[in-house]
């Protein structure tokens, strides 16, 4: 039984990270508990970790101590080796790995980096090492500055080795290749690649090429005298500032990183002037060089800027810091968010392991965890892309989640809002956002503005509404997102972060309106508990349902739950359990749950139920023993917004669970509203969501 891979490489600097990253979200959408090992990493010094374990480990949330994560450092193997101990290598790489092998479902086992002394000897330890552990290998080398004769002869060496020595090798992965070149490298590999080995190609991505300044600054032992908030801006290239600074100009490209010496100042400020200009690219920062920063009466001025890139000053002259930044290679750290999930959406573009991962997983896990939901979610947004409009454009929480839904590639998006304003802020909060990927619309200034008007007008004056009212509702941002939806140029909409969620959801029922045979508008959360998802059901729309309106709830709630996947249990709660309590609110409820019963005799439901008779198993027997809902109920609906809000809150806070939602159920189209104390991933959820709901669920 295998419960583990192989990430095996040629070489250093493969770009394995990204097959490493993706394969972890890919696993971890199979199955609940995902480890990672490395057998050997480099020499890391004292307090500080091998940047692989803990970008993997952070990022994943994966529950392993980072001493288990390892087994020896590379000046331990040499010692070793000297010492005739290779045995104990093994041995212990071995052991460590079985331990984790009890632990976790499968486990994703990354090969050595070659890199620095004794590099030579690693691939055949690799080899030995995937031998000793039985697992079957995924093969990755890189294409950059190799012919394809090179790059096949490598790739056929390093695949009979491991065939030699019994190790069944599952695919085969040329990274870092030219995007035209893709095909060739594909047809090279599959000319000597028996059937059953998958290959796959993978462009150079030049971000995930690209040093940040914090790199940059590590690599020089540099000194930052400006934009401390910006250091992991990306340098697209870099260039000397040497010559006179009209000339200098014509030299400047996108994310271009200046080198300068300290006192040029011509060069300093223009390249800062030059930077907010719409007429030039934007730069990522500049270096002053030879330990020379400018006098006093330049600081002063930068420091009236409103907006200033990294300003870094080194020792070294120019000549040697442009050679050491061109010598820089570029890692992902467990901060580089933008770059961990470039990688992934990368990954999920043109590596397809959905196959060869079943067939590492030999059981069906009970139920859905949290991060097999999650994985689903981005999956499912990926089978149709959704254009989802997002009416408050200057908020920063709404445009940080932009930049990572942009980033991975999920949908496409529309801001509403002045133009300037969101630029600017994108600008200041340092997002890596591609302006070409993403529209900006001012309604006011919309080409659609007057039909907008005019079609609500048409739509609404049978309610004394004019056409000068139509166009003031119209410059409102959720009148305009709406209006968008319902004209087809947008597929749903998610706002409530600076607005009220009756201003959200208004212009909704009056022009977007309900599904035919839906009365009632409500809401879900998924709860994403430590081992499970439930559906909260409603918590944010309806203060006080009649036991008709709850029971549209639970059966809208039910649907909602099947469509993403979640067995519905549907557990109508209240103070009491069974047939015994009285009053007006638990009749309410009871009166509700035969309602469901009525309608939809395919659905499990019990009611009324108490919370912990509802999820915990051993109350749920004692109190309703022939139940199938009891101890297990999937969907919990409250009977009112109080105990409903106050309760989703109260789980969340207290257990650390993260709720996804509000998800609004029974519109014709999907608008969804969120706190106006979201975080960015609630943002970032909750455009997930509706553009699955956009799918027609």
């Amino acid at each position: 039984m295998n419960k583990g891979i192989y990430i095996a490489t040629l070489e250093s600097n493969s770009g394995k990270s990204i097959i490493s990253l993706g394969l972890m979200r890919t696993l971890l959408g199979k199955t609940t508990k995902v480890g990672y090992f490395r057998p050997i990493i480099n020499d890391v010094p004292t307090g500080k970790k091998d940047n692989h374990i803990d970008t993997v480990l952070s990022h994943f949330e994966v529950d392993l101590p980072y001493e288990d994560a390892y087994a020896f450092t590379r000046s331990e193997i040499i010692q070793k080796r000297n010492d005739g101990q290779s045995g104990e290598i093994i041995d212990t790489i071995i052991r460590k790995y079985k331990n984790l092998e009890e632990r976790f479902d499968i486990v994703l086992v990354e090969g050595s980096d070659f890199s620095g002394e004794g590099s030579v000897f690693e691939f055949d330890v690799n080899v030995l090492i995937a031998k000793n552990l039985g697992l079957p290998v995924i093969i990755v080398a890189s294409g950059q500055h190799k012919t394809k004769e090179t790059l096949m002869g490598s790739l056929q060496m390093a695949f009979n080795a491991f065939i030699n020595k019994d190790v069944k090798v599952l695919a085969m992965v040329s990274n870092r290749i030219q995007p035209e070149n893709l095909e060739i490298a594909l047809n090279g590999m599959r000319e000597f690649l028996p059937d059953e080995v998958a290959v796959f190609a993978i462009p150079l991505i030049d971000t995930l090429s690209n040093p940040t300044l914090k790199e940059i600054i590590t690599a020089l032992n540099g000194k930052v005298l400006f934009g401390h908030d910006f250091l992991d801006n990306q340098t697209g290239n870099f260039n000397v500032g040497a010559m006179q600074l009209r000339n200098y100009l014509h030299h400047l490209k996108n994310e271009s990183l200046v080198i300068t010496p300290g006192d040029r100042a011509d060069i300093i400020l223009g390249a800062l002037q030059a930077n907010i200009s719409t007429n030039y690219p934007r730069i990522s920062g500049i270096i002053l060089t030879g330990g020379i920063t400018p006098e006093d009466s330049i600081i002063k001025l930068i420091e009236g800027l409103s907006q200033v890139v990294p300003i870094i000053s080194v020792e070294d002259g120019t000549f040697n810091v442009a050679n050491k930044v061109g010598a820089i290679k570029s890692n992902i750290y467990a901060d580089s968010v933008q770059k961990i999930e470039t990688s992934i959406s990368t990954f999920e573009k043109y590596v397809s392991l959905d196959k060869l991962a079943e067939q590492l997983i030999n059981f069906k896990p009970k139920g859905i965890t949290p991060r097999m939901f999650q994985y689903s979610l981005v999956k499912r947004a990926q089978q149709a892309r959704k254009h989802i409009v997002l009416p408050e454009g200057t908020d920063e929480r709404i445009l940080t989640a932009a930049a990572k839904l942009i980033a991975m590639d999920l949908v496409d998006i529309t801001l509403l809002g002045d133009e300037e304003i969101i630029k600017s802020k994108i600008m200041n909060l340092g997002l890596v956002l591609d302006l070409e990927k993403i529209k900006i619309i001012d309604p006011v200034k919309s080409v659609h503005f007057e039909d907008y008007a005019l079609t609500y007008y048409e739509l609404r004056k049978h309610k004394n509404v004019n056409l000068d009212m139509a166009r003031d509702r119209m410059s409102d941002v959720s009148y305009f997102g709406t209006m968008m939806i319902y004209k087809g140029h947008a597929d749903g909409m998610v706002s409530g972060a600076a607005h009220t969620t009756q201003h959200t959801i208004i212009p909704a029922l009056q022009f977007i309106k309900t599904k035919p045979g839906v009365s009632v508008v409500s809401s879900v959360f998924f709860m994403c508990l430590e081992d499970r998802v439930s559906v909260f059901g409603d918590c944010a729309i309806n203060p006080n349902p009649t036991a008709e309106e709850l029971a549209e709830i639970t059966i809208s709630s039910a649907e909602s739950s099947k469509a993403f996947g979640i067995e519905p249990k549907i557990a109508m709660l209240s103070y009491s359990s069974g047939t015994s309590g009285k009053g007006e609110d638990v009749d309410r409820v009871r009166q509700a749950t035969e309602i469901v019963k009525s309608l939809r005799p395919d659905l499990k439901v019990e009611g009324p139920i108490q919370y912990d008779a509802a999820v915990d198993l051993s109350v749920g027997q004692s109190k309703l023993p022939n139940s199938e809902v009891a101890g297990q109920a999937s969907v919990l609906i409250f009977p009112d917004l109080n105990t409903g809000n106050n309760t989703y809150k109260a789980v969340q806070r207290e257990t650390g669970a993260l709720a996804i939602g509000p998800m609004l159920q029974g519109l014709n189209k999907p608008v969804n509203d969120l706190s106006r104390g979201c975080t960015v991933d609630d943002v970032f959820n909750t455009v997930i969501l509706t553009a699955i709901q956009a799918q027609g669920i």
